[in-house]
């Protein structure tokens, strides 16, 4: 009797032992935009990807429409430990540091492969300083390319004067300062009810922002501007990571690089629907006139300069490296 209790003593310490080994591991991924956003379906194929990979030992649950962390609070709960991942724009964080706003430096890439190649050239040095913050960057996707909302047609930037501008980053903030504008802060998460209540009635977004708004139901005009090209970042704890092993450690990144193609096609294949679902809504889209055109160089130039004085040598040698590739 004795020798058997000894022996199930050792078959129930193996179990035990083994235990951690196999044990399930769940994270959460905070993101701000709603699930069927090409962001979000990625973000859930990702985690699909990483449950397949790691046969169910990670298993990430996505938290789409700013439900589980409002946009800006989601880098920070990555890097607290609240999330144990996130998708950030990371252009709300460049009153941070101007390094996190270089996606959005007006008209200095503004088509699919020069946002490739700023993000080569940046995503170093972005990487160094969320590491510091204990945030590592799993993969990086773009939104489509950035245009002006408004209730009446422009003609000039004199025109946005006294309206109401929704501002959500440094940038957008600084342009409606620029043009007169009422500077408001609202993320895109509470954009809907910001356009039907009438706190803002102009705005500088992306085509995919204006649908998931349905912004033709406050708004009729769109200025294809095509400004700038931001990016989401998704971030995860560098801790949690860490405490993976190997093998799953190896299956996001492997996933993660899956995501971040499969992104960058996703928008560059959709981005013209988006601007086709304006239309189709009775929305007035086109290029801006010569007049507006001119308006909105000039005050790009001007927020390059502001960026590139905040970003000092760091940020030139950047814009530098980006422009020789």
């Amino acid at each position: 009797m004795k020798s058997r209790l000894i022996g199930l003593g050792l078959i129930v310490g193996a179990v035990l032992a083994a235990a951690p080994a196999s044990a399930q591991t769940k994270w959460n991924l905070p993101a701000a935009y709603p699930a069927d956003n090409p962001h979000s379906e990625n973000l859930a194929a990702f985690a699909k990807d990483v449950d397949a990979a790691t046969s169910g030992k990670l298993q990430i649950t996505v938290h789409p429409g700013a439900s589980l962390f409002k946009a800006p609070d989601i880098k920070r709960a990555v890097a607290t430990g609240q999330a144990q991942m996130g998708e950030v724009l990371l252009s709300i964080h460049e009153n941070e540091d101007p390094l996190f706003g270089i996606d959005v430096v007006p008209f200095l890439a503004t088509s699919y492969p020069a946002a490739m190649k700023l993000y080569q050239a940046s995503k170093a040095a972005i990487a160094k300083k969320l590491e510091a913050q204990g945030i590592m960057v799993l993969f990086a996707v773009p939104w489509a390319p950035q245009g002006v909302y408004v209730n009446k047609p422009l003609a000039t930037v004199d025109d946005l004067k006294g309206m109401k501008w929704r501002a959500y980053n440094v940038g957008t903030a600084r342009i409606g300062e620029l043009v007169g504008a009422q500077s408001v802060t609202v993320q895109a998460a509470e954009l809907p009810q910001a356009l039907a209540t009438g706190v803002v009635n102009s705005f500088m977004s992306s085509g995919a922002t204006g649908y998931d708004s349905k912004v033709w139901e406050s708004l009729k005009f769109f200025y294809d501007a095509q400004a700038w090209i931001p990016k989401n970042f998704t971030l995860v704890n560098k801790a949690a990571f860490d405490a993976l092993d190997k093998p799953t450690q190896e299956a996001v990144l492997k996933a993660a690089a899956t995501a971040e193609t499969r992104g960058w096609k996703a928008w560059q294949d959709k981005s013209s629907w988006y601007i086709d679902q304006l239309k189709a809504k009775g929305m007035t889209v086109e290029p801006p006139g010569p007049a507006l055109k001119a308006g909105f160089q000039k005050v790009g130039e001007q927020l390059t300069a502001d960026w590139l004085k905040k970003s000092g040598a760091d940020g030139q040698a950047l814009v530098d490296a980006y422009k020789k590739m």
